[in-house]
């Protein structure tokens, strides 16, 4: 639980519109409180522990313009504006957010747009909001960042401020593996939400689509049952926190309206949504005209009352969608309607909330059938209006208030056949069962309402986020037996950083004995072929192995040496060697103090770890270019400049070379391959092992990595050898 005087403590808000929003007019720039239970839920937190409120303001910034906004004297809060131009709402807002994320989280691949100029945009825009959020952070206890609009925005913050705690929100849904992989910056994505403390949905579904995503395309470690997930040195809680709504606000509102025009003979079916594709109207209307052709006792008694809001008018996509359903009203109305009866009353328009609490429950159903919803407040907001005679609500079983309301009549939104029958169903429901249903709706919907759900985020955002034990057997069994099994193994293994941590002097990396013990068990394996890939110089980690039945590539594999194949030594590394002494000494020169030179023959290592902070970019920066400049590659490695000559020779080359030299041309045919590393030199492998083997990346997770999978520690490393060396004994696969 958190503490007493963290929960009173300022809290940081990021969303993509303020809490108001600006217009221009002949008189100035005007405000307007902005609409919706985000507002509502949030404003409360933030009058009464203080902080800032982080947004775009929903008006373009002219070139040269300035806009101030404030909260007010009585808010209690700050104002923090995120200024956009016109083009970066087209293509952050319009583009990105709407065109690409919102069709493609819902489900809608068919409609989605990926257009790397938007992306660009978006980028951009989410590091812009970062970057506003951390100025105005303070002594904020939380940043809590919201919705799909932000999603890149964590991982700029937790660079700027490494010791924020961060919560994100997704008011959309999370899709599923086979749908997210389609963008293709999704690593992107999920990266930038794994610099968060805490990320929250909806419903447990959306959840556990993420948890799988995070694990399939990241490699990450996760254990579902406590939706955690190890990301490098840092554990990232995962949780469904399903929304709610000012319950007694509805529910106080229903009761002092007065009746609504629309009530008379006929029962209501009610549908109140956003113009949206996603909202499923026109399929709606094609239930309803199903329910009056099997069943014409309805015709003349029933009308649907559909209230449409409109929704990004300027839209081509959304403009089609409106003609499409004015079409459709037209066509069923001309096809049922008689002298005094028409079937369905079509509303585009916004209506004031007096009237539509009104609706709500004056209606005897309510139809909430989107194709796909994160939520759906309207399915909440009916049944808070409930207070007379009892209705029934449909709704979506893809809606994820479906989840929790389980008394309504669930329907699938994409079959009209369905969608009739189920409203026949509720028309001729008896009372008593649509009071029982509707006062369990009722009861839940008052108990989990909009504070409930404010409070458990913050609440679970407070709470520290437990490490997840040492990989267990079963993680490893998830991830390699299937592979492994009746196959020879050829396991490949960094050292620095791998099996033993990084020192400030290379020469005090000694090999644990953790790793000693599992190295050797490994080594005696009669199925194993183990093998070290290295930076170090050949006699150098030759001593610190200590193995003669191990395979030795050094110097990122520019010299090899093992059992069962002749010795290799690059055949250009000699037109290299002459330079290789005047390049040190010209390092050497170069470093800072603190800063020093490792020479392994035929490369060399410029490391800065032990120079004062403010000089590592400037000694690095230095350091590429006499590099560069003698004609070597310069290549960056963890708190080091490795200066190697450019002959196209990598550690992904090297177990290559080691692999077509002991299993032959076939080798993917006879052996599986193991590779753990943890720098930028091991992503060599780790490209050209891609589809072929598994590949562990150890270490912190800011960085991209094709590995398939990731490694917190070193210690996850040991556990790894003793699970290798301990897994059964298999009858090998005859190639």
């Amino acid at each position: 639980m958190p503490d007493a005087e963290a929960q009173t403590r300022p809290i940081l808000i990021a969303s993509n519109r303020l809490p108001f929003t600006a217009h221009r007019s002949a008189g100035g720039i005007e405000f307007k409180p902005s609409a919706g239970g985000l507002v509502t839920a949030l404003e409360p937190v933030l009058r009464k522990r203080g902080g800032t409120w982080v947004g775009w303001p929903g008006l373009a910034q002219k070139k040269g313009e300035t806009l101030h906004f404030e909260a007010g004297d009585d808010a209690g809060y700050e104002v923090a504006p995120v200024g956009l131009s016109e083009t970066e709402v087209n293509r952050y807002y319009h583009g990105f957010s709407n065109r690409t994320l919102w069709p493609l989280f819902h489900s809608m691949h068919e409609r989605a747009a990926f257009d790397r100029r938007d992306w660009e945009a978006y980028r951009a825009v989410n590091e812009r909001f970062a970057s506003v959020a951390s100025g105005s952070a303070g002594d904020a206890d939380l940043v809590w960042i919201h919705d799909y609009h932000l999603m890149l925005a964590p991982a700029s913050l937790r660079q700027a401020l490494p010791g924020v705690r961060i919560g994100f929100f997704l008011h959309i849904p999370f899709p599923p593996f086979d749908v997210f992989r389609l963008l293709p910056w999704d690593r992107e994505i999920l990266r930038g939400l794994l610099a968060c403390d805490l990320v929250g949905f909806h419903v447990a579904g959306y959840a556990q689509n993420f948890l799988d995503c995070v694990e399939r395309r990241l490699g990450a470690r996760v254990d579902r049952r406590t939706q955690r997930i190890e990301w490098g040195d840092r554990t990232i809680q995962v949780g469904a926190f399903p929304i709610g709504i000012d319950f007694d606000a509805f529910a106080n509102k229903a009761r002092a309206a007065a009746p609504s025009p629309e009530a008379g003979r006929e029962r209501i079916v009610l549908g109140v949504d956003r113009l949206d594709y996603t909202k499923g109207i026109p399929e709606r209307f094609l239930g309803f005209e199903r329910l009056l052709e099997r069943h014409p006792e309805h015709r003349e008694r029933v009308v649907l009352l559909q209230l449409a809001v409109p929704s990004r008018a300027q839209v081509s996509e959304y403009k089609e969608l409106k003609r499409e359903i004015d079409e459709l009203v037209g066509r069923i109305n001309g096809r049922f309607a008689t002298a005094s009866w028409s079937p369905i009353r079509y509303l585009y328009r916004s209506v004031p909330q007096e009237r539509l609490v009104a609706l709500y429950r004056d209606a005897d159903i309510a139809l909430v059938t989107p194709l796909r919803d994160g939520m759906n407040l309207v399915a909440k907001e009916y049944v808070a209006c409930q207070v007379d005679e009892p209705g029934v609500l449909l709704i979506s079983e893809v809606a994820g208030a479906s989840e929790t309301m389980r008394e309504a009549l669930a329907v699938n939104p994409y079959s009209p056949d369905e969608t009739a029958e189920t409203l026949h169903r509720a028309l001729t429901m008896e009372e008593d069962e649509r009071a029982s249903r509707m006062a369990s709706l009722r009861r839940r919907e008052r108990r989990y309402n909009l504070e409930h759900w404010v409070n458990g985020f913050l609440e679970a955002a407070g709470r520290e986020s437990q490490a997840l034990a040492l990989p267990l057997e079963q993680d490893f069994e998830t991830w390699l037996e299937p592979f492994l099994a009746r196959y020879r193994v050829a396991l490949f293994l960094d050292y620095d950083g791998t099996l033993t941590p990084i020192v400030d002097h290379p020469a005090d990396a000694t090999l644990p004995e953790a790793a000693r013990r599992g190295l050797d068990a490994c080594a005696a394996r009669s199925d194993t072929d183990l093998s070290m890939v290295s930076g170090r110089g050949l006699a150098d980690i030759r001593a610190m192995i200590g193995r003669d039945d191990v395979t030795y590539a050094a110097n990122h594999g520019l010299e090899i040496e093992g059992p069962g194949f002749e010795p290799f030594l690059h055949e250009d590394l000699p037109h290299y060697q002459a330079r290789m002494p005047e390049l040190t000494q010209a390092l050497s020169e170069s470093a800072p103090e603190g800063a020093w030179v490792e020479e392994k023959g035929h490369t060399s290592t410029f490391h800065f770890r032990q120079a004062n902070a403010e000089d590592h970019a400037r000694a690095a920066d230095e350091a590429r270019r006499i590099i560069n400049g003698f004609g070597f590659q310069a290549r960056d490695a963890k708190m080091a400049v490795e200066a190697r000559p450019p002959i196209g020779w990598d550690k992904g080359r090297a177990v290559l070379h080691v692999l077509r030299s002991r299993y032959g041309p076939s080798w993917s045919e006879r052996v599986r391959v193991v590779y753990v590393g943890d720098d930028h030199t091991d992503e060599d492998a780790f490209r050209l092992l891609e589809g072929l083997a598994i590949t562990f990346r150890v270490g912190r997770a800011e960085e991209p990595t094709a590995a398939s999978h990731r490694l917190g520690h070193v210690e996850d490393v040991h556990e790894l050898l003793d699970w290798l060396a301990q897994r059964p004994t298999h009858e090998l696969h005859e190639s």
